[in-house]
């Protein structure tokens, strides 16, 4: 068993160019198809799909636009800043040393001006890489949602009906769980944008829109997300104020944004549905970074959602979903076995 997963996920490393265009193209086609499903009762089929994706495309790149708007806009601050920031490095620099580090040299080792230069040409690899993989997995989509009905049919021909049953409920299951799953995160995303950007306000914190759009974006990414949103914004504190009561103020109210939003409310909205063990979360996140990089700490979670329902569907694999479940769920009764609630 281990040496079989051991395969699969080298597999899934090693095909990533290919496997991961189709993963995302499913995680998308989970989400939209019940839009086109309803425009095919009003419209003709390839209208609907044209509506569909138009839709799905504007949305993305509304989304990207407003991920590289509140980047700039701190990048330019930051320009601006350059002073400041220098200051502050010196500070530091000067108390490290005193401590026996010397900076001055790590950083000559480190950063110098071949780092920065490859540093720029990674990034504008990583850009047209990334324009390629969203080209191809709009083909996907297309394709995908043309072919979601004629997929289900066959399915429910194959001579092994219990495999078929499988296969069909798991993946209706696992597209609701899906949209639920960003639902949920979305408006917890706008929740916790618009609370940063109303904090960072009546701080009197620079960029306080920018805060709160790059909150809401970065809210998407579970654990590694906030914290990045919760950072950024407490380094520009270090330079906006002079004290250190400040600075951490900023870091401890941003905290406490993140905690109540991701800890309190979502959990009570997304309800036992979308629970899964904390431990499981986190280390689906990292596995799925190591495995694809970026893209994989934003779909490792839905992919782990679709997983484990798919399991929770066949006696084999049911306690695999209730082992990685939430800790309260191992004392409810399987469903092959149903106890009426009172």
């Amino acid at each position: 068993m281990t040496m079989a997963t051991l395969i699969v996920l080298g597999a899934v490393y090693i095909a990533e160019a290919v496997i991961a265009p189709v993963a995302f193209s499913l995680f998308l086609i989970a989400l939209v198809w019940p839009l086109q499903a309803r425009l095919q009762a009003f419209v003709p089929r390839l209208v609907a799909l044209a509506i569909s994706v138009l839709l799905l495309v504007i949305a993305f790149s509304g989304f990207a636009s407003l991920v590289v708007w509140a980047f700039s806009r701190v990048g330019r601050w930051i320009l601006i800043n350059l002073g400041r920031f220098q200051a502050i490095y010196n500070q530091m620099a000067a108390w490290l040393e005193e401590q026996g580090i010397v900076v001055a040299s790590l950083w000559a080792d480190h950063f110098n001006i071949s780092w920065v230069v490859g540093l720029m040409q990674k990034f504008t690899g990583q850009v047209n890489t990334t324009l390629s993989f969203w080209l191809v997995v709009l083909v996907y989509v297309i394709l995908g949602l043309l072919e979601v009905e004629g997929t289900a049919r066959k399915i429910g021909t194959l001579p092994d009906q219990r495999m078929a049953r499988v296969l069909l409920v798991g993946a209706a299951e696992g597209a609701v769980k899906i949209r639920r799953y960003m639902v949920v995160r979305t408006v917890m995303s706008a929740l916790t944008g618009a609370l940063v950007w109303l904090f960072a306000e009546l701080f009197g914190l620079p960029l306080a829109q920018e805060w709160g759009v790059i909150a809401f974006t970065l809210n998407y990414i579970p654990f590694i997300g906030p914290f990045i949103a919760t950072l950024f914004p407490t380094l520009l504190a270090m330079v906006q104020f002079d004290t250190w009561q400040a600075v951490i103020t900023v870091f401890a109210c941003l905290n406490v944004i993140q905690f109540v939003v991701g800890s309190y409310i979502e959990p009570r909205l997304s309800g036992s549905v979308l629970a899964m063990s904390p431990f499981v979360v986190l280390f689906s996140i990292f596995l799925w970074t190591f495995l694809w990089g970026l893209p994989g700490t934003f779909i490792g979670l839905p992919i782990t959602i679709a997983f484990l329902t798919f399991c929770a569907q066949d006696p084999a694999t049911r306690w695999l979903a209730v082992q990685l479940g939430p800790p309260d769920e191992a004392d409810e009764p399987l469903p092959d076995h149903p106890h009426p609630k009172t």
